[in-house]
């Protein structure tokens, strides 16, 4: 088993599980603030089911930790890569199968969405979960009491002296992201049995077609909130 984990094959294989719970992770999150184009009760009534639903609670941790470990895997692939650079690398087995701008500079944009990540914690997930914040006063509705997360949201890229500044990384970090799924997507298909000709062209397009959804939805919610958010 040891030397299955340590081959190329073996690295592969855990870069493509754990990439897609990153990519689950992305789906039920771009689902959830995409409520935000709907507005303020949209959005509040999505983000108190996510905060409150038993399900929820226990696939998002799960999900988040296997995005935590492809982020700490690429760490040290790329850690190990850079001391062996005369052994054949993961960015290596790569290139021999895609040659994209993408597939070249995979940590690189990896880098860029963990950055983006880390913003989006301190700015969002941790107010609301651990130090909170006055725009989360508890608003009403349909009858129900709940924070007011879209307020907190719509606070940031509407902000007079940092919006501006905050609508400009949030773009840049769902186009890296999407880059970084136009070749993370079929790949990890591959990497587990969907290696033939045909299901390649497929997942290539799939991949392309989800990058495309991804990082756009990501992307046009700052812009949105920042033009036609309701404070």
């Amino acid at each position: 088993m040891s030397g299955f984990v340590s081959s190329s094959i073996g690295k592969k294989f855990f870069m493509s599980i754990t990439g897609l719970f990153l990519v689950m992770f992305l789906l039920v999150h771009l689902t959830a603030n995409l409520a935000l184009l709907l507005g303020p009760d949209a959005f509040n009534v999505v983000s108190h089911f996510m905060g409150t639903n038993p399900i929820i609670q226990i696939m998002q941790p799960l999900l988040a930790l296997g995005f935590v470990l492809h982020i700490i895997y690429a760490t040290f692939l790329t850690l190990q890569n850079q001391k062996a650079r005369g052994s054949e690398s993961y960015s290596k087995v790569t290139n021999s199968h895609q040659s994209s701008w993408a597939s070249r500079n995979m940590y690189i944009l990896g880098g860029m969405v963990l950055s983006f990540l880390v913003l989006h914690i301190v700015n969002f997930f941790w107010k609301i979960k651990v130090t909170g914040s006055p725009l989360l006063n508890e608003v009403e509705v349909d009858g129900e009491m709940m924070e007011n997360a879209y307020a907190l949201v719509v606070g940031l890229f509407q902000d007079a002296s940092l919006g501006m500044v905050y609508s400009v990384i949030y773009v840049i970090g769902a186009v890296s992201l999407g880059l970084h799924l136009t070749h993370g997507f079929w790949s990890a298909f591959q990497t587990i049995g969907f290696s033939n000709d045909i299901w390649r062209k497929r997942f290539t397009v799939v991949g392309y077609l989800f990058a495309m959804l991804v990082g756009g939805g990501f992307a046009i919610i700052p812009i949105f909130l920042m033009l036609f958010g309701v404070k």
